[in-house]
């Protein structure tokens, strides 16, 4: 079974927000000497570091799945030699454009792999993806005239954030799209993006259901809570997560919390790690989760994994969990 990528129990998210938001005074900029798209350097802030970029990259590596599908999303495949790390499979629509790209490596290309290939940017989801056993740290890169970016919700344990919100999310792929010189792009996505969460807004969806979000785990349940990606898209659905009154993106609990809170609806995150299957035979072997309401009724909302965290895909995360609760009606 493939590890997971570590995003320290998604330890950034259970900073509290007055934490967050006073370590990166808001959000990542990509900031410009001289005004217009074409104006170099670009810096690119983010998680307490920045990087300055001379020109706009030809060559560039992503590490894990949200920085390669963000990169694929502004249609810049034909700048990317490389990629590394896939949690689930990359959606139709990218398929096509991911396929022409090299994978350096199933997980992390180690340093040597890496600068092998000749890069001039370097962008991360997590940041053991700038780990020594991995592409190694980004001010080892810059001093070999290798820019990078790394995610600005995956800066990892005790360091700065920016607050998790959709706008937040679209911050993101405004730096990206600045130092790639494609500020459209970025436009475009946003106003389609928005154009849709409006419409789910009017819907409501998710209206009236109790929701419990399965992300892994068997022991203990690793549940989606009230700081991030799973709380950003049942709030954009309408519903009521079970767990949102835990700090960051995803918290333990126990299976006792589980049962006390008995959902009307399981929402299972499918991920190469923990299957959306492994978790639907958990619950439906043990002797007391088999009868929770939920799993009597088989009342499960299935997604990808890279559909949950905040990055380009979490729209669609939002959209498809509104359509299958709207089949559970």
């Amino acid at each position: 079974m493939t590890s997971r990528p570590t995003r320290s129990s998604s330890a950034l998210l259970a900073l509290p927000l007055a934490l967050v938001l006073g370590g990166c005074a808001g959000a990542p900029e990509a900031d410009q000497k001289e005004a217009g798209g074409d104006a170099y350097p670009v810096e690119a802030t983010s998680c307490g570091y920045t990087s300055s970029i001379a020109a706009p990259p030809e060559r560039a590596v992503t590490m894990n799945q949200g920085a390669t599908e963000v990169m694929l999303a502004l249609g810049l495949q034909d700048r990317m030699i490389g990629t590394g790390y896939l949690d689930d499979a990359v959606p139709e629509k990218w398929k096509a454009a991911y396929d022409a790209v090299d994978v350096l490596s199933e997980e992390y290309p180690d340093n040597e792999t890496l600068l092998k290939a000749d890069p001039d940017f370097v962008y991360g989801s997590y940041a053991s993806a700038f780990g020594d056993d991995a592409a190694g740290p980004q001010a080892e890169l810059d001093d070999l005239g290798i820019g990078s970016f790394l995610s600005l919700f995956g800066c990892g344990e005790n360091k700065p954030s920016a607050d998790v919100s959709f706008d937040s999310v679209w911050d993101e792929i405004e730096t990206v799209a600045d130092v790639f010189d494609v500020p459209d792009r970025a436009d475009a996505l946003e106003e389609t993006q928005q154009s849709q969460l409006d419409e789910l807004e009017k819907t409501a969806p998710g209206k009236g259901f109790e929701v419990f979000w399965f992300d892994s785990g068997d022991k203990t349940a690793f549940a989606g809570a009230g700081e991030g990606g799973p709380q950003l898209i049942l709030d954009a659905v309408g519903a009521t997560n079970l767990f949102a009154d835990l700090e960051g993106g995803w918290a333990d609990i126990s299976w006792e919390q589980v049962v006390k809170a008995d959902p009307d609806v399981i929402v299972l995150a499918d991920a190469s790690w923990s299957t959306a299957d492994d978790k639907i035979a958990l619950l439906e072997k043990d002797p007391v989760l088999k009868n929770l309401r939920a799993v009597k009724a088989k009342a499960y909302v299935v997604l990808p994994f890279s559909e949950t965290t905040p990055g380009v895909r979490l729209a669609d995360g939002a959209l498809a969990v509104g359509a299958q609760l709207a089949d559970l009606r």
